[in-house]
């Protein structure tokens, strides 16, 4: 899917409906020697909803839609009859959307089922007819309550991918490779940086009908958390991922510095990464020999499970899958 299709980020202004007015009414029954007031109530205002959906993956239904406005409530009537309810509006987002104020970044909502329905901003409730403000001394009374106002507010939604496992990786490691060998996942691959420049995800069957979701991140570059090249946009989808799976080629110049190097870009991003158990994936050993093996063994972070790894030759994609379901079921304590 192009890049332009996938939207993770957008700022609407949402306003709820305003509640019907009370009505002032009196019983004029020809049948009924003494009447009385029987003004109806007014209908509540229509409610903003955030629903999630999850056949959904990107927030693009929702880019060019700026102004979301819910139907006021109906004015209350004579006999007692309650006016109409504004019409919701119900918005559909994919599971993992978060609703913020964009002032405060303060969390409104979030969205992590299918199903879900969570009422983003309240319709004014209905104002009461004057049926209820009669009393013993007060037999015809001559007022109703106006109805509630709906609310305004600019509303930011925003996107984390919901993944076990998140692939971290500079450019060109082989992250759209691996996902597309062990899902079916279709992510676009090429020969130069930034191929992905889309989040992708995909699931991984395992054994005896298990599974487990994959997220192929965007590469990220030395800086990307000073906001260079790509990361730092989707740096944000690996925040709810339960493991991070660094994916380093076999080919690369100092294992040991680019592992640290990306550690290091997830660590100014959000410190709370370091809390996500870690796992390092050696790509591409098929382009290696048993000498350049020997040597990259000696230069792996320390207290990393490591695996080594060909997509291409599916070498050691069982390895890698045992490790990654280990890693889920019975997390280990990043170091």
């Amino acid at each position: 899917m192009a890049s332009s299709n996938f939207i993770d980020y957008v700022k609407i202004n949402c306003r709820s409906g305003a509640g019907g007015a009370g009505s002032v009414h009196f019983r004029r029954e020809k049948h009924v020697p003494k009447g009385g007031p029987d003004g109806g109530d007014g209908g509540r205002g229509g409610h903003i909803i955030l629903k999630g959906n999850a056949q959904l993956w990107t927030l693009l239904h929702l880019k060019y839609r700026k102004h979301v406005k819910a139907e006021n409530g109906k004015a209350g009537e004579g006999g007692r009859r309650t006016g109409q309810q504004g019409a919701d509006v119900i918005l559909e987002v994919p599971l993992g959307t978060i609703a913020k104020n964009p002032d405060t970044a303060e969390k409104l909502v979030e969205i992590t089922e299918d199903g879900q329905e969570v009422i983003l901003l309240a319709g004014g409730r209905g104002g009461l007819g004057n049926d209820h403000f009669k009393t013993a001394t007060l037999q015809a009374p001559q007022y109703a309550q106006p109805g509630e106002p709906g609310r305004e507010d600019w509303v930011v939604l925003e996107l984390k991918l919901l993944a076990d496992v998140g692939l971290v990786g500079f450019p060109n490691a082989g992250k759209s490779t691996l996902l597309s060998v062990v899902s079916a996942a279709r992510p676009e691959i090429a020969d130069y940086p930034f191929t992905t420049l889309v989040p992708n995800l995909g699931v991984v069957a395992y054994r005896d009908h298990k599974s487990f979701v994959m997220a192929d991140i965007p590469g990220i570059i030395e800086g990307a958390s000073q906001g260079k090249g790509l990361g730092l946009r989707f740096l944000r989808h690996i925040e709810r991922n339960s493991v991070l799976l660094f994916l380093i080629p076999a080919t690369s110049d100092d294992i040991r510095q680019e592992f640290n190097t990306l550690l290091n870009e997830l660590r100014a991003y959000n410190p709370e990464l370091m809390d996500k158990t870690r796992l390092l994936a050696i790509s591409k050993m098929d382009l290696v020999d048993n000498d350049a093996l020997k040597k990259i063994k000696g230069n792996l972070p320390k207290n990393v499970p490591v695996t080594f790894i060909s997509s291409v030759s599916q070498q050691g994609l069982s390895e890698l899958k045992d490790a990654i379901w280990q890693s889920l079921t019975v997390p280990s304590d990043p170091v």
